[in-house]
């Protein structure tokens, strides 16, 4: 626990009046190859650097009150570090017990078929996808997206046509 200064009395090496920007930029270098050292990640370990100074310039006088500034910014950053690291801990674990074990492999027709939607124009690979894959009639899509239900089948009709055109272009590949 950093305790407050109570007494007005100048420590020794600690300026009378401790401003952000110098602390900042005596300390966060060293702050960060400490979390970086910890987590083994430098961009995030400069993020969690980052995010603690921002919290200590939130309460700039109030911290630098305290006996040791330096010891409070680093201690937010090390919890930082430690709820990310739990954070992490628990998706993975999530992730290990709810993944599907025998997930195939997608085939052949389902990697042409993405391949084909992929080279649609957005709005014609939105309203093919909505209408085929989600089962949304012409006026749900046409609700959704804000345009017209003449708009919406003429984008269906364009949209079936390049994937029928794509498509039998990869059947006459094989």
């Amino acid at each position: 626990m950093v305790a407050v200064r109570h007494d007005r009395e100048v420590d020794a090496g600690r300026p009378p009046d401790l401003d952000f920007d110098g602390f900042y930029a005596a300390h966060f270098q060293s702050l960060t190859i400490q979390l970086y050292a910890y987590t083994g990640d430098l961009p995030g370990a400069q993020d969690l650097v980052q995010e603690a100074f921002c919290r200590a310039l939130a309460r700039w006088k109030r911290v630098a009150a305290l006996d040791d500034p330096l010891g409070w910014v680093r201690r937010v950053a090390w919890n930082l570090a430690v709820s990310q690291w739990r954070r992490a801990r628990t998706a993975a674990l999530f992730l290990r017990k709810h993944r599907m074990e025998d997930v195939p492999a997608p085939g052949p027709d389902r990697v042409a078929l993405a391949g084909a939607l992929a080279t649609l124009p957005a709005q014609h690979r939105r309203v093919v996808i909505l209408h085929y894959l989600a089962d949304q009639s012409v006026r749900d899509i046409a609700d959704q997206v804000g345009v017209p239900e003449g708009t919406v089948k003429a984008w269906l009709h364009r949209g079936r046509a390049a994937l029928a055109a794509r498509l039998a272009e990869k059947e006459d590949d094989r």
